[in-house]
């Protein structure tokens, strides 16, 4: 066990101003949280504490170090969330979603401990078999920017302005599908206007949403 997430059951993750405070996630969801560490540990994987949060890690065919799972507190539930969740197999359907457009994460959500003590086995089926994943090397075969939608807005931006169209294309990929998901998402044109415009210099920035 690391020290690291016995401070995280105590103090919480630091992400949001319930920090250290009785009222944080972490606390809503202590047991449940406990005995999800407990499983993920007794399938031999690796404990860190990234993101502010349990994060378990394996190694893939050429011994170097992945992530396979976290552990995460939400305000309306805990989950078990694999980072290559869509390989699994599942024929229960415990796993789900996180978002519409989440091409690889699937998580296990969960409200009370019974629930997590009786899916013991199951949960720990689908670590191995995420571990196994990593040291056979698989890979999700991601979308390509060109399959994601362009909002109007955006592309006349990228129209009228050569350097905001060439800043864009030599962003990473990853970065490219943020900002288009982001952009998409408002109905209203006055909102996705508003969100393209904050996000231009950031774009001239070669930086991502959630860069810092």
């Amino acid at each position: 066990m690391n020290p690291k997430i016995d401070t995280y059951l105590v103090e919480g993750c630091g992400r949001c101003p319930l920090y250290r405070t009785p009222d944080c996630k972490v606390h809503r969801w202590q047991e449940e949280l406990k005995q999800l560490r407990r499983i993920v540990l007794s399938c031999g994987l690796t404990e860190e504490l990234k993101w502010g949060m349990p994060c378990y890690t394996g190694v893939n065919g050429k011994g170097q170090p992945k992530n396979i799972v976290m552990v995460t507190a939400f305000k309306e539930n805990c989950v078990l969330s694999f980072f290559k969740g869509s390989l699994l197999q599942d024929p229960v359907g415990l796993l789900k979603s996180p978002g519409e457009n989440s091409q690889s994460v699937r998580m296990a959500r969960f409200t009370n401990v019974a629930d997590v003590l009786r899916l013991e086995s199951k949960l720990k089926a689908y670590i191995f078999e995420a571990i196994e994943i990593e040291k056979a090397g698989k890979e999700i075969e991601k979308k390509k920017i060109s399959e994601f939608e362009v909002v109007e807005e955006f592309q006349q931006k990228l129209d009228e302005n050569p350097d905001l169209k060439m800043a864009f294309e030599t962003l990473t990929p990853g970065r490219q599908r943020g900002y288009l998901l982001h952009f998409s998402q408002p109905k209203q044109a006055k909102t996705r206007e508003s969100r393209i415009e904050k996000c231009i210099p950031m774009i001239f920035s070669g930086k991502g949403l959630n860069d810092r």
